[in-house]
């Protein structure tokens, strides 16, 4: 199949590899001209606009998104419409909200065309590995792109399905996100336990490998941690500060919406919260309350105790 990929950073680059190496064809286009000219040299097409890239795609275009969530998408996408055909897909492999999602599909779909939203998983692993993909749309355009997303998943009957309708694909890429989050605060509190308890000597990374064959906990992500923590055993010169996507935010709203209870992935992303803030107002206000009512000591900035 022939394929237009807008977007190619890190995954968007990957995922035009994959498919180049599966035998399809991939024009791709960023504002980057670099990212474009890597893409050509690993056996793809080049656009340097989103016009140009419509015109080298024959109807039955279709075309995967992978740019920032929100406004982006939707310039993208109506910077296309007035290249494309009826019939035509456009797909938003990106991390997108799925409410987003389900308006996108809808007003695409009053004009004749059609919107696959892709919950794409596998970040920089995917080129190796591939691809987790959970797909929301219409029936038949994920029909017309099996092809595509069996090259891209790790086989091709595992790891991608259709889930639903537009929106569907987004919402359950959404509540996995969320999960992960979950994940690795239970990995990080666990391997933090061990650590404080020098008086076994502990090591992470022995600990790691042992968890990583025939135990209940083992997983790509514990694998990951093992693999981190063999190159960097103390995390020397790692901040402790977690971003969050976004998404964990959207999961835990929709549960509220929902009414249902969510306690682990909330705190999961109330933990995240807690790296962001350096002054920690909260904590310095606990410490001096504590002094007030009971005379506890409290520590200066410097660290020495005082009071």
């Amino acid at each position: 199949m022939v394929l237009g990929m807008i977007g190619l950073g890190k995954m968007g680059a990957n995922m035009a590899e994959r498919l180049t190496r599966a035998g399809h064809q991939v024009v791709g286009y960023d504002r980057d001209a670099a990212a474009v000219k890597k893409v050509i040299e690993r056996g793809g097409l080049g656009a340097d606009s989103l016009p140009a890239l419509a015109r080298q795609l024959q109807p039955r275009r279709a075309i995967w998104i992978m740019v920032p969530a929100g406004d982006p998408v939707d310039q993208t996408i109506q910077a296309l419409l007035p290249h494309l055909a009826k019939g035509d897909i456009l797909i938003d492999g990106g991390n997108s909200n799925y409410k987003d999602s389900q308006r996108r599909g809808a007003e695409l779909k009053a004009q004749g065309f059609e919107f696959l939203d892709v919950g794409t998983s596998g970040g920089i692993w995917g080129l190796r590995e591939g691809y987790s993909m959970m797909i929301g749309g219409d029936g038949e355009a994920v029909s017309w792109l099996r092809p595509i997303f069996e090259a891209l998943a790790p086989a091709a009957d595992k790891g991608w399905g259709h889930v639903g309708p537009s929106g569907a694909g987004h919402f359950v890429k959404m509540v996995h996100n969320g999960i992960e989050y979950g994940l690795m605060q239970a990995y990080a509190e666990g391997f933090e336990l061990i650590r404080r308890k020098e008086e076994f000597q502990p090591d992470l990374v022995q600990v790691a490998e042992i968890w990583r064959y025939g135990s209940v906990v083992r997983s790509w992500l514990l694998d990951l941690i093992a693999d981190a923590l063999g190159k960097n055993p103390n995390l020397e010169g790692i901040a402790p500060y977690v971003a969050d996507s976004g998404e964990g935010r959207w999961t835990a709203k929709e549960a509220i919406d929902l009414g249902v209870a969510m306690p682990v992935i909330s705190l999961a992303l109330e933990r995240r919260f807690l790296t962001h803030d350096a002054e920690r107002f909260a904590d310095r206000l606990l410490a001096v309350t504590r002094q007030e009512f009971g005379g506890h000591a409290v520590k200066t900035e410097a660290g020495r105790a005082r009071g």
